[in-house]
């Protein structure tokens, strides 16, 4: 009985301590985007969080990165949003909120309904601050990361399944999201938010992640009926294009004809 209790006592200790360091991780990224005018010291922390990638053998770094990219990506937007808010310490501090949120209830799951939550939140933060950070980059460097961007997610989401062609549904998706990308570059159209600073609410993040949306229903009703049903996926469907016909009327309201 007093092993048990004392496995119950390191147990709570245990899950004190992790509370503890994601909610000072959270706040520790606040004070420094307030304190610090370069964001890179905040990118130093999260990546610095992620240490236990390489506390394994060399070769096992590769795949302990991607496996963490997802976290990392959040991270990362997380700064560029945080700097992006700058002046607007509700917003900084609503975005701490919800990035210990990320941390505390969203990252551990691995419930496969909360993986593709993951998912989207990757995708709609990353392409997001990408958007943000990107508008003197050459066109190379921006499609190699949504190439990044859909390789990651694509690995992350399929991966849940246990699915043995992982791999190659990874790069296909990889590819589609550098062309989305290229297309985007192009035709990038960003929102701004009345007091919300630098941040803008990205077009192209949006129809990514609504895309993504319908794709993972796809294969979701794929994986468990061996086809994929009309009745799985007409709704997003549905709602992906509903949403794409609505910012297009907001778009010609407000003097744009682009997408």
């Amino acid at each position: 009985m007093d092993f048990l209790k004392a496995h119950k006592r390191r147990s709570r200790l245990s899950e004190s301590a992790y509370i503890a360091l994601n909610v000072a991780m959270a706040i520790t990224l606040l004070i420094i985007v307030l304190a610090v005018q370069s964001p890179w010291l905040a990118f130093g922390v999260v990546l610095l969080s992620k240490w236990r990638i390489f506390a394994v053998r060399p070769r096992f770094w590769f795949a302990n990165l991607v496996a963490n990219m997802v976290d990392i990506i959040v991270g990362v937007s997380m700064v560029i949003l945080l700097y992006g808010a700058s002046g607007y310490l509700w917003l900084q501090v609503g975005l701490t909120v919800l990035y210990t949120i990320w941390l505390l209830f969203i990252k551990p799951r691995s419930k496969r309904s909360l993986v593709a939550v993951q998912a989207a939140a990757a995708v709609f933060l990353g392409i997001t601050a990408l958007s943000m950070v990107s508008y003197s980059w050459d066109v190379v460097f921006f499609v190699a990361v949504m190439w990044i961007f859909g390789y990651v997610v694509a690995r992350h989401v399929v991966g849940s399944y246990d699915e043995p062609m992982t791999e190659i549904y990874s790069l296909i998706t990889g590819l589609l999201f550098a062309e989305l990308g290229w297309i985007g570059y192009h035709w990038l159209i960003a929102y701004p938010l009345p007091g919300f600073g630098l941040v803008k609410f990205s077009q192209l993040a949006l129809f990514v992640t609504l895309f993504c949306f319908v794709a993972e229903r796809s294969y979701a009703s794929y994986h468990k009926h061996g086809v994929v049903r009309k009745a799985d996926i007409l709704m997003p469907v549905m709602l992906t294009v509903s949403i794409m016909i609505s910012v297009y009327v907001l778009a010609l309201i407000n003097g744009s004809d682009a997408l």
